[in-house]
């Protein structure tokens, strides 16, 4: 890869591991310094660690509203500037509404929903003054096809395609691109509470991606010219039944 993204400041949330890890790497590899965010500061740090020089590492709880609220001066601290925030923190919960548990949906929401919103609106300041940004969603093909088996976490990704695209119409003559990535299943710990017959099954028939792939999509978004905007960009593995 070459240096597309050359002086240019990122900043990824639910960086620790998985999508958000490999987009930062993906990020650092184009020439971008990369602000790494997530909550579990050992496994961060290290992270931070291998990949060098230009990860920075810094602790948030996305959920947590005050320590979103300080996320924007703390990478200003640390960087001076932004230019892509990639908004990827992010739980998954699946089952049937009967016998759900809602304290778990929940958890969940706060993640998936209102930590995007807050994560998004802390960083629209600094971008809309200095005319220029790219604000990215991990969402999910859930949030355009109802999965039937995953009513809550369908409902959090529909949520966030809403915002996306409504989002996109309000800060595109501030000179914003505002765009979701739209993955199928993705062999992460977000499905770490999949059966382990039905995870093997998927990855014995090619239903499943890296998260490498998801990156690859990414920086595909993130290193078109200005002019244009990738609003929505779905990705899934070759044999699925989406």
């Amino acid at each position: 890869m070459g240096q597309e993204l050359a002086g240019r400041v990122a900043a990824v949330t639910g960086a620790a591991s998985g999508i958000g890890l490999e987009c930062a790497r993906a990020m650092l590899e184009a020439g971008a310094r990369v602000v790494l965010i997530d909550r579990a500061e050992a496994v961060l740090r290290a992270q931070c660690a291998r990949l060098g020089a230009g990860a920075v590492p810094l602790v948030v709880d996305v959920t947590d509203a005050a320590a979103v609220k300080g996320m924007m001066p703390a990478i200003l601290a640390r960087t001076g500037q932004l230019d892509i925030l990639h908004a990827n923190a992010g739980a998954y919960v699946g089952g049937p509404v009967l016998g759900g548990d809602p304290d778990a949906w929940d958890r969940v929401l706060a993640l998936n929903v209102n930590a995007v919103f807050r994560s998004v609106h802390a960083v629209l300041p600094h971008m809309v003054a200095r005319g220029t940004g790219d604000i990215i969603v991990t969402s999910s093909i859930a949030g355009v096809v109802p999965v039937v088996g995953e009513p809550v976490y369908t409902a959090s990704k529909h949520a966030v395609q809403a915002f996306v695209h409504t989002l996109r119409r309000q800060v595109a003559a501030a000179g914003l691109r505002v765009g979701a990535v739209l993955p199928g299943p993705v062999i992460t710990a977000l499905i770490d509470d999949w059966p382990k017959e039905k995870l093997e099954a998927e990855r014995t028939r090619g239903g499943l991606m890296e998260a490498a792939e998801v990156a690859a999509a990414v920086m595909f978004m993130l290193t078109r010219p200005r002019s244009v905007t990738v609003r929505d960009l779905v990705i899934l593995p070759q044999r699925n039944d989406l």
